[in-house]
């Protein structure tokens, strides 16, 4: 999918997820637990650089219900900051690792949320059906001996 294609979805995904933890989704067990608050403070830094104003205070996945309730009132002038930052080729920001481009930043971090809400999405059709946990199935039970 191209860049365009994510950012048309993102308020979908971001909704898909925020709803499923509203719900009672548990992703404790799962590595959305640890990426997802990485990656809404990733996102939340290439949104600053655009001129947002974004300011995260949680830890955990508790902060993509703090990002929704900022994302909710400011949601037209932070499109127009994708909008821009996707059409620049040449705007770069500072990370640990160095220069990157802002560009691909945000295309990153857009692609990831797509991912991460098809992944939602198939742990709530699970959940639906009463399929076991994973943590609780057996799976890598063997190596814990």
């Amino acid at each position: 999918m191209e860049a365009s294609g994510y950012y048309q979805q993102f308020e979908r995904n971001i909704d898909i997820i925020f709803d499923a933890l509203r719900v009672g989704l548990d992703l404790r067990t799962t590595a959305l637990a640890t990426s997802l608050p990485l990656e809404i403070y990733v996102l939340c830094e290439v949104l600053n650089q655009g001129g947002a104003q974004y300011r995260l205070t949680t830890e955990g996945v508790e902060r993509v219900g703090e990002f929704l309730a900022q994302f909710e009132p400011q949601k037209a002038a932070t499109e127009a900051i994708m909008v821009r930052l996707l059409a620049d080729h040449r705007a770069m920001m500072r990370t640990p690792e160095g220069r990157v481009l802002t560009k691909e930043m945000l295309i990153r971090r857009l692609e990831y949320f797509n991912e991460a809400a098809r992944q939602v999405n198939v742990m709530r059709t699970q959940q639906a059906l009463g399929s076991p946990d994973q943590h609780k199935s057996g799976i890598g039970a063997a190596l814990q001996k």
